[in-house]
């Protein structure tokens, strides 16, 4: 008997742990939602950008939870519930039913949200002794300007075309999360292993769509923003970061944590010295 695509795409991963294996059941989830958003048009109003778009593309050696998109242009009256029936069908297509949750909003806000979650009722024995496994979905609706995008190719669960953001604008806003997320006592190491992937691979900034964004970040008075105010800024950031609480998220996200031993504030300030930015 001849596999289903959905444990074909599963069977291309290493699982020998219970946190593998939900790993690999958020990337499959992420791949066959693209796929029904894909197949709903939804690429030509909206792109995909952070770490899962990192992840799926560029092969980013972590894990990577939420699934992120930036409408092309501002439309508040955008509906990511315009496309769960796409996302539905796809998903039934391989033989598994999912349940899509709009999350409620505390307060107003420009990001579009939803919860894609697996039903376990229909999974064989093995998912439902397992955690629930969900994605997160979010579309900014009044995206900042000062991005570019690029057709990217996924060929499962079948070939098909995805309108990215360009590498320089990912690590763009890669950095204007470290620089601004919005977490009182917590930190998000994720963004700290992406940092330093950018730097690594020698990849440069966008700094245009990273000045577009943080000169509109709430509570950030800042006229135009230098090159050297950005490069005081992430050090500055640096310094008051705790690195052993960096390390502490990203452990679950990857496959080999001694890559991590030579994390410290004066790891990272040096890596700051290697940062290119895009010239324009």
């Amino acid at each position: 008997m001849s596999k289903s695509v959905f444990d074909q795409m599963m069977d291309r991963y290493v699982v020998l742990t219970a946190e593998d294996h939900t790993n690999a059941l958020h990337e499959v989830m992420q791949q066959i939602t693209l796929a029904g958003l894909y197949r709903a048009g939804f690429f030509n109003v909206a792109a995909f950008y952070g770490g899962t778009c990192l992840r799926i593309f560029h092969s980013l050696p972590r894990f990577s939870e939420d699934v992120d998109f930036s409408l092309l242009q501002a439309n508040p009256d955008f509906s990511l519930e315009h496309y769960f029936d796409a996302i539905h069908d796809e998903f039934k297509a391989y033989g598994r039913e999912v349940v899509i949750s709009k999350k409620a909003k505390k307060q107003p806000s420009p990001i579009e949200s939803a919860f894609l979650k697996d039903n376990t009722e229909i999974y064989n024995i093995s998912f439902q002794t397992a955690p629930k496994v969900k994605i997160k979905i979010e579309v900014d609706t009044r995206p900042l300007m000062g991005f570019s995008t690029e057709p990217k190719l996924l060929l499962l669960p079948f070939s098909f075309i995805v309108r990215c953001y360009t590498l320089p604008d990912l690590f763009a806003g890669k950095m204007h999360a470290l620089l601004f997320r919005g977490w009182k006592n917590r930190v998000k190491g994720r963004d700290w292993y992406d940092f330093e992937w950018y730097v690594r691979q020698g990849i440069p900034m966008g700094f245009e769509h990273f000045a577009c964004r943080a000169q509109q970040t709430q509570g950030f008075e800042q006229g135009i923003i230098t090159r050297p105010f950005f490069i005081e800024l992430l050090k500055k950031k640096i310094l008051q970061t705790d690195i052993k609480l960096v390390k502490n998220d990203v452990f679950p996200f990857i496959k080999d944590p001694t890559k991590m031993e030579i994390w410290s504030t004066d790891y990272f300030l040096q890596l700051v010295d290697f940062i290119k930015i895009q010239e324009q």
